[in-house]
This record gives structure tokens, sequence and C-alpha cells, in this order.
């Protein structure tokens, strides 16, 4: 009854409308800001527009109807202040501020936001959840399509090359893979990644179910050294993302800071979802919310390392695994956090529960017989105490699990809806 019933809301999940071709040519703008601020203040400031080439998201779906995300923007057009575009995003930035270093430091990350090219003069309003995880507006700024200093230029142009091809990318979630740390004699290998990295997105379920859903391209840019940085052995290479390990002093996090870098060299293909394979063997990815998601893809656990990390870029699934003490204080107890797969309880209702066994008690004790029950498991977003996650263990928890659980099975699979249509 319980498959029945979650097929069923699959089903009957719709979308808003906006007339694509009344607002819209179909191509991109690319609007580059930047955060600067500590642990508790954050200043937004406009840095450039460019033109990219492509536009591949949905030309039915240009409303964001999930509002996941610890940011939040609309693009309104302003003759009529009609809101014709609309995305919600996380930013490494707000993971930052959760980190010690941000209690005594003042930095400066980049950020940017691409939506379909406007034919007439848009607003674009930048919102950021406060303490009670409501957006509050905190930035603004006018653009004027026909302005003669948005950019055409482009920084890098590299060719692109199918994966995954099921058809038009206006009506399929279109996955670009681009390269970090992959010498221009190593573009075959990087190939040969894409097409084994591909292999297992299409292992896993949601993703198996969809393929006739789902685009996935490369892009051939090549890095002048192999590999990735290793500051905590000292190792440095010059790579085209200029990603590295010890992100936020964490080893295992891989990440880059060069946000321009990455939109630049994924605009040479069609792209909903930016993931980058990292050269590497060493143990490590990581991902955020409509931002990129990131993998070691020669590393021997690349396959569950790749699914789940894009279960954070593509729907911002939270992990469901605890004592991490990277981040401080990100699941206040007494607010409702926006991800799907976490509650504290305050607003329980609007989660899993349409999922549950009305028997199955909340919260749900961690013993032998609740073992593949979902429920209500105390612990999860790097907390022991007062987070609760939908089962024992599953791919957002310990790589122990093969397999997602159904609460985010579910959002994964009305995320790929969403841009499939």
């Amino acid at each position: 009854m319980k498959k029945l019933f979650f097929l069923f809301l699959l089903a009957s999940v719709t979308f808003a409308q906006v007339n694509f071709d009344k607002y819209f040519e179909n191509k991109s703008l690319r609007m580059d800001f930047y955060h600067t601020g500590n642990k508790n203040s954050e200043i937004l400031s406009f840095g450039k527009c460019l033109v990219e080439p492509y536009y591949s998201g949905s030309h039915k779906n240009l409303i964001d109807t999930f509002e996941y995300g610890y940011y939040f923007f609309k693009v309104f057009d302003k003759a009529s202040n009609e809101v014709i575009y609309s995305r919600g995003f996380s930013t490494l930035y707000q993971e930052w501020q959760t980190t010690e270093e941000a209690k005594t430091v003042t930095r400066t990350f980049e950020g940017s936001i691409s939506f379909p090219y406007p034919k007439n003069p848009v607003r674009v309003e930048i919102y950021r959840r406060n303490k009670k995880n409501e957006f509050v507006k905190i930035f603004e700024h006018n653009v004027d399509p026909k302005d003669y200093f948005i950019s055409p230029e482009r920084k890098y142009e590299f060719p692109n090359f199918k994966v995954h091809y099921a058809g038009d990318p206006s009506e399929k979630l279109d996955i670009v893979f681009i390269p970090e740390g992959y010498s221009k004699d190593q573009m075959d290998d990087f190939k040969k990644d894409c097409q084994r990295c591909a292999d297992y997105f299409f292992s896993y379920s949601p993703f198996k179910e969809s393929k006739d859903k789902i685009n996935i391209w490369g892009v051939e840019a090549p890095s002048e050294q192999s590999e990735t940085d290793i500051p905590g052995k000292n190792i440095w290479k010059k790579t085209i993302l200029n990603s590295n390990f010890y992100t936020f002093d964490s080893e295992r996090y891989l990440m880059t800071t060069d946000y321009y870098s990455v939109k630049d060299v994924a605009s040479n293909a069609p792209y909903d979802q930016i993931y980058i394979l990292v050269n590497t063997s060493k143990y490590g990815g990581g991902a955020i919310y409509n931002f990129y998601s990131m993998t070691a893809a020669k590393n021997n656990m690349a396959s569950k390392i790749l699914v789940h990390e894009f279960a954070h870029g593509l729907a911002g699934i939270a992990d469901e695994y605890e004592g991490d003490p990277t981040y401080q204080d990100m699941y206040p107890p007494d607010v409702e956090p926006w991800e799907v797969n976490l509650t504290t309880l305050v607003h329980f209702d609007k989660k899993w529960k349409d999922l549950m066994d009305k028997d199955t008690p909340i919260p749900t004790p961690k013993e032998e017989k609740y073992k593949n029950t979902l429920g209500v498991f105390e612990g999860g977003g790097y907390v022991s105490k007062g987070v609760y996650r939908p089962t024992m263990d599953s791919m957002m928890n310990t790589f122990r699990a093969n397999e997602f659980n159904i609460v985010v099975k579910r959002a994964l699979q009305q995320m790929i809806d969403f841009y499939a249509q």
C-alpha cells in the first residue's frame, strides 16, 4: 500500500507555468556576485553579467515550487512586476559561516546565478533564510538585456561530447561532467571516467528508472597538471578549477572556491547540474544544492560517493550521519530544517509522516525490529541529539547501505521530473 501511495505522489506532482517565448531567448544570462562577511554578517555585491550560449532548463517549469536551499532568487519582468523565473540554491559561503574560522575571520566567496536570457528589462532579487528559515531579501539588481556591458566574451571554449543522450535538453535533466586535474594527454581517460560514472548513476534508483529523462554531457577541459591540491600534505597542482582537499580543514572535503571557473568551463555544454570529476584516487568529494557536485573519480568508492554527492547537488538532500565537528549550529532545535530528509519534529507533518506506518512510534527506537522501517530516528545533520532521520541507515548515512531511503528517492524523482517536462 505504501509503495502504491508513493508512486501516486510522484505522479501527482504539478508545477507552475510561465510562457517562455514571451519573456526569454534560448540562451542564458549569468550574473556573478560576491559574498563577503563572517559568522554573523553577509554583504552581497554585484560583479558582472555575461552571456552563456546554452539554456537547457525546462521551458515549462520556470518557477521553483520546491523552495529548497539557503538562498532563493527571483527574476521579475520590470514592466509587469511578474515573477518569470525563480530558483533555490545554496553556497559554499553559507557552509563556511558555520565553521570555527568564521567566528574570527572575514572572507569573500564567489557567487553566481544563471537564468534564461530575458527579452526585456528585469529585476533580480536574492533572498536568504533567516534564523527562523524564512526567506529575507538581501540583494537586488536591475538588468537591461540590451546593456552593452553584458559581456559575450568567454574565458574558456572547449568541445563538448555526449556521454548519455536521451533527447532535447529543454525536456531532460542535463548533467555536465567537467574534468579537474586531467592533463591534455588524459582527455581519453576522462571520457572513459565519464562513461564509467554515468554507468554508476544508472545503477541506482531513482536514476536507473529515469534513464530516458536524463542527458549527461562532458567537456574536454584539460589542466596543466594532473590530480589536485592536498594542502595537509603540501601537495599543490596547477589545475583548471583550483580544487583541493581539506576544505574547511576537513581532509576528505574536496571542493573549490573558484566558482567562476567552474561556471566558465560548464558553460561549454547544456547543463542543469554541474558535476566535477577529479582525477584522484584519494577518498573525498562534496556537493552543494544547485551549486556543483564533486567526486574523486579514481577512488574505489567512487560509485557511492558519486550518487551520494549528487543527492546533495540535485535536491538539497542532507547528510544523515552524526559526529562531524566541522559544522556548528547548522540545525537549531526550534526550527524545522528545509531539507526533506531531516526533521527537528517542529513541523514533522510537512516531512515524511505521510509515508510512515501509523503504528511506528515517533521518535522511533534504534532497535533491531525497526532496522528496515521508515521511522524517525534521532541523529543526523552531523549531530546526535535533536535532529532526526528517516531510516536507521541509508546512503546518506553510511556506505554500508546500498540505496537511498524512500524519502530521498521521492525527492530525487520529483526533481528529475521537474526538469524533464
